[in-house]
C-alpha cells in the first residue's frame, strides 16, 4: 500500500455563537464556559445541512489539489450527526458534486469517523486512485432538538472538512496508522435520535487521556520517529485542556498540538480535517505529521504522514 494526501478542504457556517449567548441562555457565565473547554465560539448552521456543509469543504479540498470531481473514484463521507434513516447522505453528497457512478461509503460514526476515512482511504487508493474523504457534522441540530444541557451545549459546533488521498504521489506519504475499538463505553456518549445526546464528560475525557497519547506513540514507535521529531499533531478538537494533556503526555511542545477549537468548538469528526486545511494554510514546515482522534463508541486511532 502507497497513498499519498494531497489537500485538505474546511467550510464553517457564517453563524459565530458566543460563549455570552450561550451563557445567557444555561444560566453559567462565559467565562466558565472557556475555561473549562478553551472554547470562546462556535459555529452553528441555519439552513445548511450535512451535505451542503460536506459539499463546500469537498468544492476547496479538489480546488487546492487541482483535481476534478469527475477524476475521483471512490468518496467516503463520514457523520455523526446526519439525520437517521436511509439512503445515508453520502449518495446526496456524490449527486452534489456531479458523480453519477464512483461508489461512496457512509461512516456514520462520531468525532472519530474522519481519522478512520483517511485510514481507509489509505488502504483503498491503490484500487480507487483518487479518494476524496470529507467529514461534515451539523451537531446543532442535535443539541437544539432539545432543551440546551449545559455540559454538552457549551461544546459542539457545525462545520466540515475534506481531504484527498490518492496512490499518486503528494506532498504527504501516509506511512502507518493504528484504529481501536472498545465498546464497553459506548454508552459514555451516545445519541439515538430520539432523546437528548447522552455525555459522561468525566469518563470521556479520562478515557480520551490515555487512548490518545497510546495510539499516538503506536505509529510513531513503528517508524521509529520520537514525539519531539513531529512536526505538527493534527488531533480532534474535542477540548483545549485535552489537547494539552495530550501534549505534556508525549512531551512534545505545545505549540505543535495545532488548535482551533477556541473559534470553532468541537465539530466532531469534522473538526481534524478543519484543524488540517488550516494547518496546510500556513506553510507548514517539512516532517513528519501525525492525525489522532478520539470519540464515541469508543473509536479511536491515529495515522503518521510524512513530507520528507
Amino acid at each position: 500500500m502507497t497513498a499519498y494526501l494531497h489537500a485538505f478542504g474546511a467550510h464553517l457556517p457564517e453563524r459565530a455563537v458566543a460563549n455570552e449567548e450561550l451563557a445567557a441562555r444555561l444560566g453559567c457565565a462565559a467565562e466558565w464556559i472557556e475555561s473549562s473547554s478553551g472554547i470562546r465560539e462556535r459555529r452553528w448552521a441555519a439552513e445548511e445541512t450535512v451535505v451542503d456543509l460536506g459539499a463546500a469543504a469537498a468544492s476547496q479540498c479538489l480546488a487546492a489539489a487541482g483535481v476534478p470531481a469527475s477524476q475521483l473514484g471512490l468518496v467516503i463521507l463520514a457523520s455523526g450527526s446526519a439525520p437517521p434513516g436511509f439512503p445515508a447522505p453520502g449518495a446526496a453528497l456524490a449527486n452534489r458534486l456531479g458523480l453519477d457512478a464512483p461508489p461512496v461509503i457512509d461512516v456514520p460514526m462520531a468525532s472519530a469517523g474522519s481519522l478512520f476515512g483517511l485510514a481507509l482511504a489509505a488502504q483503498l487508493a491503490d484500487r480507487f486512485g483518487d479518494v476524496l474523504v470529507v467529514a461534515a457534522e451539523k451537531m446543532s441540530a442535535i443539541l437544539q432538538a432539545h432543551p440546551l444541557e449545559q455540559n454538552t451545549a457549551i461544546l459542539f459546533g457545525d462545520g466540515a472538512g475534506a481531504a484527498l488521498v490518492s496512490s499518486r504521489p503528494g506532498p504527504w506519504r501516509i506511512v502507518d496508522c493504528a484504529l481501536h475499538t472498545d465498546g464497553q463505553f459506548r454508552e459514555e456518549l451516545a445519541y439515538d435520535g430520539q432523546a437528548a445526546l447522552r455525555m459522561n464528560g468525566l469518563s470521556v475525557i479520562l478515557q480520551a487521556t490515555r487512548k490518545l497519547p497510546s495510539v499516538i506513540r503506536e505509529v510513531l514507535d513503528r517508524a521509529q520517529i520520537p514525539a519531539s521529531q513531529v512536526s505538527a499533531f493534527l488531533l480532534h478538537q474535542a477540548n483545549q485542556n485535552l489537547l494539552t494533556r495530550v501534549a505534556k503526555s508525549l512531551g512534545a511542545p505545545p505549540e505543535r498540538v495545532f488548535s482551533n477549537i477556541a473559534r470553532y468548538g468541537n465539530t466532531s469528526s469534522a473538526s481534524m480535517l478543519i484543524a488540517a486545511a488550516e494547518w496546510s494554510r500556513q506553510n507548514p514546515p517539512p516532517g513528519p505529521v501525525v492525525f489522532a482522534a478520539f470519540g464515541a463508541g469508543l473509536h479511536w486511532g491515529a495515522l503518521l504522514a510524512d513530507s520528507r
